[in-house]
């Protein structure tokens, strides 16, 4: 019987997968299927060992992950996603015929185990196996139990063997999956529906992106994997709904960094008779929601690999609620509203920040916004009323039309969440559209403008990054880290 715990050199590993083929034949010598069936459980293995209870019959199956020979008497760990138990196996209580099957197992390689619970002498929870079933052989040798996957190419494109080797990346992937469960509920007991809209789109629009294309051949015509859901779903607000949202995949052909990943998960939500403030306080009250629920509290702390607290981020309410102009204003000066384009330029040299000679005035500002205010922020920031060149589809100011009733969420250096009191003026959001577009004037959606002249009520409408939420909230510093299986280049290009 095996017990090594990494992955050997490779000039031991085809040794290795000899013997292990070997074991595989012989079960079928013995009569044992391999690759085995069905199998009744009554527990998984973490949670029998969370809330055990001794003297208990059970039916439980893992992976074997640990494995302890000590003659006619072995300790075996096995394992799922959620946790494990140490199993007791003697010769004598399983008998000869599945001793000799047990003989052939290896660590990796999944069972049945049916038993009963005890606590050993030193207080482990432990299930006496009375039958143990042969599940599924594995042929290959399981990754560290101790060092885990280190190398990241590994983690990322075999991200089964982080899950089985990783612990934290585990923790991750199971908190990530009750957190958007939880994002359901929560916006479902506000009586928001959810609902689905297309991701292919003969005109992608929603955003200011690259979009991916493709061709429908039935149809003869190019369409796009969407960039964003938002002008479906205002279309929905035009229909009557009053409150909707949609947990979406959105695509986006654009560069691939520590915070992007051309493919993403995305919540929008809009709320009828709602405007950007309320949709702040929606945000608010749901991050903080999440953070309690599944992060012990307010205060989260990113560590290094070394475990050591690198930040802390502060969540506690009320969030602060601050002017995009004022914030620029207290980054590069007081007096940086007042300057002219060329001085904007000149003081940008003497900040380092990089500008290029084709931005126009308003993109100058969001470099500085970007790199002087937004990078340097760690508690949570609402940014309010940025200006209208930037968010075509918002609500302008009505004190000053130069500016959008808008906010930004910024948490730990990035953005969460971007919050509109949305347009629903289908002339001047014609004019913004076209002015967005320029001289690609063709890839205005027409029908959305139909849409707003049938009148789309006023309302609120929020975007929340669940990729980066799941970053800042686990402290996963690469979005790489909770994107079970992020896009990579081919390994021979």
């Amino acid at each position: 019987m095996s017990d090594e715990t990494e992955v050997p050199p490779a000039e031991d590993l085809g040794a290795l997968l000899k013997v292990r083929r070997e074991k595989m034949e012989n079960l079928r010598g013995l009569g044992i299927d391999p690759f085995g069936k069905g199998y009744a459980t009554t527990h998984s293995p973490g949670p029998l060992r969370a809330n055990f209870t001794e003297g208990q019959a059970v039916r439980i199956a893992g992976r074997i992950t640990a494995l302890r020979d000590m003659g006619k008497s072995n300790f075996l760990d096995i394992s799922d996603i959620n946790g494990r138990i140490q199993i007791f196996v003697n010769q004598k209580q399983i008998g000869d015929e599945q001793w000799a099957a047990y003989k052939q197992l290896d660590i990796g390689d999944w069972i049945g185990v049916a038993g009963e619970t005890f606590t050993t002498q030193v207080g482990e929870p432990s299930v006496k196996a009375l039958e143990i079933t042969i599940l599924a052989k594995s042929l290959r040798p399981m990754p560290s139990k101790w060092h885990g996957i280190v190398d990241p190419q590994i983690k990322y494109r075999q991200r089964y063997l982080d899950l089985i080797a990783n612990e934290r990346s585990r923790e991750i992937f199971k908190k990530r999956c009750l957190m958007v469960a939880e994002i359901r509920r929560y916006l479902q007991e506000r009586d928001f529906f959810e609902v689905e809209t297309p991701m292919l789109q003969d005109v992608p629009g929603g955003a200011a992106a690259q979009p991916f294309e493709t061709h429908h051949n039935a149809l003869g015509m190019d369409m796009f994997l969407r960039i964003a859901p938002e002008l479906y779903l205002k279309r929905l607000l035009v229909g009557g709904f009053e409150k909707v949202f949609e947990l979406n995949r959105s695509f986006r052909n654009e560069g691939i960094s520590r915070r992007h990943n051309p493919e993403f998960t995305m919540l929008e939500a809009y709320w009828a008779y709602a405007d950007f403030e309320q949709m702040a306080d929606l945000v608010e009250d749901l991050i903080c929601h999440l953070a309690e629920k599944y992060c012990g509290g307010l205060q989260i702390e990113h560590r290094d690999v070394d475990g050591n607290v690198t930040k802390t981020i502060d969540l506690s309410r009320p969030w602060r609620r601050a002017p995009y102009r004022d914030l620029i204003a207290g980054a590069a000066g007081a007096d940086w509203w007042d300057l002219t384009t060329d001085l904007r330029r000149a003081r940008c040299r003497e900040l380092g920040v990089e500008i290029s000679a084709d931005m126009e005035d308003y993109e100058i500002s969001q470099q500085v916004f970007e790199k002087l205010v937004e990078e340097k922020t760690i508690n949570p920031v609402f940014v309010t009323h940025v200006s209208k060149e930037l968010v075509p589809l918002a609500k302008q100011n009505a004190q000053d039309d130069s500016i959008v009733d808008v906010y930004e969420l910024i948490i730990n250096g990035a953005e969460i969440s971007p919050g509109y009191s949305e347009l629903n003026d289908p002339d001047v959001q014609r004019r913004r559209l076209e002015e967005q577009a320029g001289e690609e004037i063709q890839k205005i959606d027409e029908d959305f403008l139909l849409a707003l002249e049938y009148g789309m009520p006023p309302a609120g409408g929020i975007g929340i990054g669940i990729d980066r939420l799941i970053m800042m909230l686990t402290g996963a510093e690469s979005i790489r880290d909770v994107v079970l299986f992020p896009q990579l280049k081919r390994k021979d290009s």
